[in-house]
């Protein structure tokens, strides 16, 4: 006789089966999402008389999904415009970068504006909450806090209080009693936000949810998270640095290439609307080995500088450290700056960073890496007012990139007055007002247009400065 087969248990997550129950799944190897599986038996849903019949798209009230503008303008660009009543912001990021801080920021300043806020913390007690608020400015009379981790305490503080915002700090550490599991499991995650968010959906309450995330960056809890909220908020940023980057992963009500930058302080998280002054180095005279480019963040034009170091002739392998900057295509454009563009660095110890903490990860920055590497090896200070922007290719070739003209128009209104770009690149329009741009078809042509403009500049300044710049001559 055929042994019965045992029952069958599938992932909740990416449906991978297995004939016994394991804790963690063999497919997608998330911990605790491995369930039995019943007989399948086909369910029928009878139909029942809806609350709220369907209606002509025309007939539709547009309003109620207008954005209420949070106060912090650099949050608000992110979001869209602001906070749309019901729905639910998924704010993410590593432990220490800013998170609880600007939600406080923002539920202090809606409160102030005459709205009840639910501020709901799960790590700390109100007391260490209303410490944080005194030292950032964010006490509010219409601004309550609750310390819970149950998820039926917390939706009964919205029946009493009827909030217009709530904030939950953090999505991991709430727990429901009606699910097994500790918090933070994907199980006690899926339903806390799938009820959080009904609530907020059904009384039109905005709400911010604070999430956790994994030493690989991912936001920590199931996929499904993200798909469920209308708003995915990543932060960005290096702990040693002020810099904060935020941008919208997801976003139902507004464009996702949209950065806001914050400066994290002492006295709080402030909005940077013009934060290119931190990528670049004040200084009284020019130094060799900076470059300074036009990076951009989403759509949103920033001017960074570029800063190399080249070391002595290595008999063994030489050093290439990078800061800031992407190590491979640090070792690319060397490359092609020893091949195509007459630079010989390939026994040089070369050191590259940025200004600022900001990361520079994009093709376009590749040009105004290889200036500053020529700067430093000659010895010779690019002009201050230039800027670079351009990609490299294998061959030596430079290739145009994307969002050009707000790239120079940023330039320009900084004070930049020459630009040096790949051939081509103005075909559809003429450079700013006041900036004369240089286009050039190879990073040979590139390199000896701005040593020549170096050397003529040097040549001008007293000798006491050419001593500076070029000790040894």
């Amino acid at each position: 006789m055929a042994k019965a087969r045992g029952p069958a248990y599938r992932c909740g997550e990416c449906g991978w089966q297995t004939a016994k129950w394991v804790g963690r799944c063999g497919e997608c190897q998330a911990w605790g999402t491995v369930a039995e599986v019943g007989a399948a038996s086909a369910v029928r849903t009878n139909a029942v008389p809806p609350v709220r019949p369907a209606v002509p798209i025309a007939e539709v009230d547009a309003q109620q999904a207008r954005a209420r503008p949070t106060g912090v303008e650099e949050f608000d660009r992110v979001l869209g415009g602001g906070l749309v009543p019901g729905a639910v912001v998924l704010m993410a990021g590593e432990p220490g970068i800013g998170k609880s801080t600007l939600a406080l920021d923002v539920a202090a300043r809606a409160a102030r504006s005459g709205l009840q806020v639910l501020y709901v913390s799960g790590e700390e007690s109100a007391a260490q909450v209303k410490l944080r608020a005194e030292r950032i400015g964010a006490v509010a009379d219409q601004l309550f806090l609750a310390a819970e981790t149950d998820l039926a305490t917390i939706l009964g503080q919205l029946e009493r209080i009827a909030p217009t915002l709530l904030v939950v700090d953090s999505v991991q550490t709430v727990a429901s009693a009606e699910v097994e599991g500790s918090p933070g499991n994907v199980s006690q995650v899926r339903e806390v936000a799938a009820a959080l968010i009904q609530a907020a959906k059904s009384r039109g309450t905005a709400t911010i949810l604070i999430g956790h995330v994994t030493k690989d960056g991912a936001i920590a809890g199931p996929r499904l998270l993200e798909h469920l909220v209308d708003v995915v908020v990543g932060f960005e940023g290096e702990r040693h640095s002020r810099l904060r980057l935020v941008r919208a992963v997801k976003n139902r009500f507004g464009p996702t290439d949209e950065v806001g930058c914050f400066d994290l302080g002492d006295a709080g998280i402030t909005g940077l609307a013009d934060p290119s002054g931190l990528f670049l180095t004040s200084r009284d005279r020019p130094v060799p080995g900076t470059c300074v480019t036009v990076t951009l963040e989403g759509r949103r034009p920033l001017v960074a500088e570029v800063q190399a170091l080249v070391g002595g002739e290595e008999v063994g392998s030489p050093r290439r450290t990078t800061s800031g900057l992407d190590s491979a295509r640090l070792a690319m454009v060397l490359a092609v700056l020893s091949q195509r563009g007459g630079v010989p660095l390939a026994r040089n110890d070369c050191y590259a960073s940025t200004v600022g903490g900001v990361r520079l990860s994009e093709p376009a920055v590749d040009l105004a890496l290889a200036l500053a590497l020529t700067s430093a090896k000659a010895d010779l200070a690019l002009p201050v007012s230039t800027i670079a922007v351009g990609e490299v290719g294998l061959s030596g070739d430079l290739r145009p990139v994307t969002g050009l003209p707000r790239r120079l128009t940023e330039a320009a209104r900084i004070g930049f007055t020459e630009a040096v770009v790949p051939a081509g690149s103005l075909s559809e329009g003429g450079p700013p007002t006041g900036m004369r741009v240089h286009e050039v078809p190879t990073l040979a042509d590139a390199v000896g247009l701005v040593v020549a403009a170096a050397e003529s500049a040097a040549a001008r300044l007293p000798a006491t400065a050419r001593a500076r710049l070029h000790p040894a001559g």
